[in-house]
C-alpha cells in the first residue's frame, strides 16, 4: 500500500471548517465536494493516458487523452455519495459504480448490502470514495471485492484516516497483487470505544444528509 497525505494550506483550511460541529449540512456538502476535487488531483496522478494528434487554431500538435476503458469511480454507500460530485467534475467521462457496505455497530465488521458494478473490471483503474477510514473494514472489503472482479489498479480517496484503520487496510491489501494507493487529507489520533475517529468530524453520512443531532 502507498499512503499519500496531501499537505496543502487550502486542504487544511477546508478540513478545519468541515470538522467544526457548527458547520451546517449545505456547507458541509460543499466543503466535501471541494476537498475531494483537491484530493483527486493527487489521486489521479497515474491516470492512464495516450498520445493523440490534434490541430490547434495555430498548428498541429500531439497531446494526451484518457485511454479506454475509462476509469471507474466507486463511492461506498452512503457517505461516499457525497464525494462523487467532486470526483466526476474532474473526470466527467468516468464510469460510476456503487458498493453498499455498512458497519455492524457491535462487532464493527462490515457487510455488503448492495452493489452495482460491471461483472468484469479487467484493465480498469478504480477510484474508491469513502470519507472516513476508521476501522478499515468497509474500505478493505470493497478493495478486495474490486480485485475479485478483475480491477488491476485501485486508488482510494478518504478525507480522514485513523492509525488503526491504516494498519488494517495495509494488512487487508498486502497480498492483493494489485497496486493500491490511499490518498487522505489527514491522519488523526485514534479511534474511540465506538469506532469513531478522534478528533474526527463526527458521522460523515449524517452530517452530509442533515441527520446529525
Amino acid at each position: 500500500m502507498e499512503l499519500r497525505r496531501v499537505d496543502h494550506p487550502l486542504i487544511a483550511h477546508k478540513l478545519t471548517r468541515l470538522r467544526d460541529r457548527d458547520t451546517d449540512s449545505p456547507t458541509f456538502r460543499r466543503l466535501v465536494e471541494e476537498l475531494v476535487m483537491l484530493l483527486s488531483y493527487e489521486a489521479t496522478r497515474e491516470v492512464r493516458v495516450k498520445p493523440v494528434d490534434i490541430v490547434t487554431p495555430v498548428a498541429p500538435m500531439t497531446g494526451l487523452t484518457l485511454t479506454q476503458p475509462y476509469p471507474i469511480v466507486v463511492p461506498i454507500l452512503r457517505a461516499g455519495l457525497g464525494m462523487l460530485e467532486g470526483m466526476t467534475r474532474l473526470i466527467p467521462s468516468a464510469t460510476v459504480g456503487f458498493v453498499g457496505m455498512v458497519r455492524d455497530e457491535v462487532t464493527l465488521e462490515p457487510f455488503t448490502y448492495a452493489e452495482r458494478l460491471p461483472q468484469d473490471l479487467s484493465g480498469r483503474q478504480c477510484y474508491v470514495l469513502d470519507p472516513m477510514l476508521a476501522t478499515g473494514g468497509s474500505l478493505g472489503g470493497t478493495v478486495q471485492f474490486l480485485v475479485r472482479r478483475g480491477a488491476d489498479q485501485i486508488t482510494a480517496i478518504c478525507l480522514l484516516a485513523s492509525p488503526e484503520g491504516l494498519n488494517r487496510i495495509a494488512e487487508l491489501t498486502r497480498d492483493l497483487g494489485v497496486p493500491f494507493t490511499l490518498v487522505v487529507a489527514a491522519v488523526d489520533e485514534r479511534l474511540d470505544e465506538r469506532g469513531y475517529i478522534v478528533p474526527g468530524l463526527g458521522d460523515a453520512g449524517d452530517r452530509l444528509y442533515g441527520l446529525a443531532k
